[in-house]
Formats: structure tokens, sequence, C-alpha cells
């Protein structure tokens, strides 16, 4: 399996950690943030609809919207750039203008595009912070929205405007919406890792308190069993 360098070096050492200093490797290496819900969302249609959400290592986000109930899929892959780059070890070079993300195919009957937005926003990463997340560092794990329609356009700005005049954050939030121009997805080694991997230390310090913060703050969107795309594809 290839992985970032920053991830290997980090993997390594929470694990040394662990064992010989005796951390609590299951604390949250960034909180939860209480946010109130959008003042402006779409109007529940017919079908599924799709919304690609970055931010950070698509690891976690994946494995916190596969929890959501009303997704259908949720997929990690690539955005921004072009399909001739759309591969991890050059994505991760962050010269391909990529960000790793997440395709999420959703029922606009059982949740809302604003309510995804919302558990994004408040537990699947920390918006306020520019071309990185956690550990990781470079424009592929920024915080963006590539929209599927004007109308995913019209509540992600206004959302983004109604948190930033409310000072959720203690900053402002960074995330940049484009529209979504492809959607390339990522190696097979990287779907469902977070299930799949559960005593990872990059998971067990990043991503696992992500899925108990959404578990904790959204209890009637949390799911148990996750939607995997191995299953979706099996």
């Amino acid at each position: 399996m290839s992985m970032s360098s920053n991830r290997r070096r980090l993997a390594a050492f929470l694990a040394v950690a662990a064992v010989l200093l005796g951390a609590d490797v299951t604390a949250a290496a960034e909180e939860a943030v209480v946010i109130p819900p959008p003042e402006i969302d779409e109007a529940a249609g017919s079908g599924t609809e799709t919304a690609i959400f970055a931010g950070g290592c698509f690891w976690g986000v994946q494995g916190v919207f596969q929890h959501v109930k009303g997704v259908e899929s949720a997929v990690s892959g690539y955005a921004g750039g072009t399909a001739k780059t759309a591969q991890y070890e050059t994505v991760s070079t962050g010269s391909t203008g990529h960000a790793e993300a997440v395709e999420v195919k959703f029922d606009p009957k059982q949740v809302s595009y604003g309510r995804l937005l919302q558990i994004f926003f408040s537990v699947a990463h920390n918006p306020t912070q520019l071309n990185y997340q956690g550990p990781d560092r470079g424009t592929q794990y920024r915080s963006a929205l590539f929209v599927s329609n004007p109308q995913q356009r019209k509540v992600a700005e206004g959302y983004i405007d109604q948190l930033d005049k409310a000072h959720a954050f203690p900053r402002p939030i960074v995330t940049k919406v484009s529209d979504a121009a492809g959607f390339y997805p990522a190696e097979a080694y990287h779907q469902d890792f977070l299930t799949l991997n559960p005593t990872y230390p990059y998971i067990v310090y990043n991503d696992l308190p992500k899925i108990e913060n959404l578990k904790s703050l959204f209890p009637a969107d949390y799911r148990s069993q996750p939607v995997l795309v191995g299953k979706t594809k099996g």
C-alpha cells in the first residue's frame, strides 16, 4: 500500500507513543464544533443527488458520511484537477489542482444538502485551516465544496456567510465553493479505509473521534452500519 510520507511518519510516531508512553491516542486531534443548521436549504427533491466535499484526508471524510442516514454512497477520490493527474502519488505532490475529496450520493428526502453541510463543517473537518488539515499539509488537503447545481451553490455560500457572521468558529471559514467539473475515484486501497483499518494509528487518532462526534452531536442522523464502497460495487 502506498501513502504519503507525512502519514507514515505520523503513524509511526503515534504507535511508538502509545506503546512507550502510554499515550491516549483515542483523543481527538481536532474538536468538533456545535453550529446551527443552515437558514437556507434545498427543498427535498426526488431521486438521488450528488455532492462533493473536500476536507483534508479523504479517509475520515468518507468515514463520516458513510455513517449518515440517507447517504447511499460515499466514494473517496480527487476533484479540482484533470483525469490525467488523478493518481494518489501525483496528487500528493500538491501540484495537480486536485483536492482529496469524497463524492456523496444521497436521498434528499432523508437528508438534505444543508444537513450534510452542517455535518461537514461541524465534525468532518476544520473549515478554518487553509491548505492543511490536522497533520496533512498541501493544497490537496484544502477545504472545498464542489457543487452540482445552482441550488447547492446558494445553500453552501449562504451557510458559510451565516456561520462567519455568527462567529461560529474562532477564525474565518476558508472553504472555497466551485462548480463540480469532474470527480475521479481514488485507488481501491483508499476506499472504506476507516472501516477496514480501525486500529491504524492515523485513523485512531484523527478519524475515529469524528465518528463518535457524529454519533454524539447528530444522533438522529447517525447509523451504526456504514454504507461501504465494497458492498455497493458487489
